[in-house]
């Protein structure tokens, strides 16, 4: 059975495919590879099928939900933190409704939050890892930072002007679901089952042994400190990683719903989940 694995080329991602990437541990007759990709150009591969087990932004489920389940873990999951709109100087509110914001792309759960908090607003589509060199250099006037953008910001002399996680949180009480891991369908029961077995085996290996993938996730760190990629990898491999459910779930039902329910999504979607 090959397994096409798809991952953003970050430190929290990598950590969680550690052990089943560079063999830690028993594959069970899977020959599994591994495409590396920002998460927008994971979310259009997941919209064809093309990968057999991927990341994807919660946002972008709707869209792919007749060819994937959802993993219960891998989940990045915020506790009252997530994706940070910054600008040169304070704004408020209104002000950010009247200049065009930078999104790491349209199917982001970033971009989906953006959305649900100030409503109807200009944006502009650029590399995640672009945004926060613009919005500082003046070429945009405000931007939407994921992954580390969101511990480095202050230090290029950005303000923030909203946590969209804690906005989540205030709004709702729940963690903010932001990436999910999806398996498709077609697999069949069998083999749904062994691949969500080795993936929970991939990340049971990494908690375990934390230092060990701690130091593999060094290298996509595009040049963290090591105590900054520990304290990244802290934020988004955490207690609801390893099984989002019962909190994760609801929050992930929630956020899709109301997305839905406010035209944000073509449609509701239920939270299906591999069958252990």
């Amino acid at each position: 059975m090959l397994l096409r694995i798809g991952h953003s080329p970050d430190p929290d991602d990598a950590f969680l495919f550690y052990a089943m990437t560079q063999g830690k541990i028993p594959l069970d007759g899977i020959r599994v590879t591994h495409v590396m990709e920002g998460i927008e150009a994971l979310n259009q591969r997941a919209f064809s099928g093309e990968l057999e087990m991927t990341a994807i932004s919660l946002a972008a489920y709707p869209y792919c939900a007749d060819r994937y389940l959802l993993l219960t873990g891998g989940a990045s999951i915020g506790e009252g933190y997530g994706p940070v709109v910054v600008a040169r100087q304070p704004m408020t509110r209104q002000q950010i409704a009247n200049v065009r914001v930078a999104i790491p792309g349209q199917f982001t759960t970033a971009n989906l939050l953006l959305r649900m908090a100030f409503g109807s607003l200009e944006t502009e589509i650029l590399p995640f890892d672009r945004i926060l060199p613009a919005v500082a250099e003046g070429r945009s006037e405000a931007g939407v930072l994921i992954h580390e953008g969101q511990l480095t910001y202050e230090a290029s002399g950005l303000k923030k002007i909203l946590d969209l996680g804690e906005w989540w949180r205030d709004q709702t009480g729940l963690p903010v679901p932001l990436g999910v891991n999806v398996i498709r369908r077609d697999l069949g029961p069998g083999n749904l089952r062994r691949a969500a077995g080795l993936f929970k085996e991939s990340l049971d290996y990494a908690m375990a042994h934390r230092p060990e993938a701690l130091a593999y996730a060094q290298a996509f760190a595009r040049g963290l400190a090591p105590s900054l990629t520990d304290r990244f990898v802290g934020m988004y491999v955490n207690h609801l990683s390893l099984d989002c459910r019962p909190r994760g779930e609801q929050a992930m039902q929630l956020m899709l719903d109301r997305a839905a329910d406010a035209g944000l999504t073509p449609r509701r979607v239920p939270v299906q989940f591999v069958e252990s």
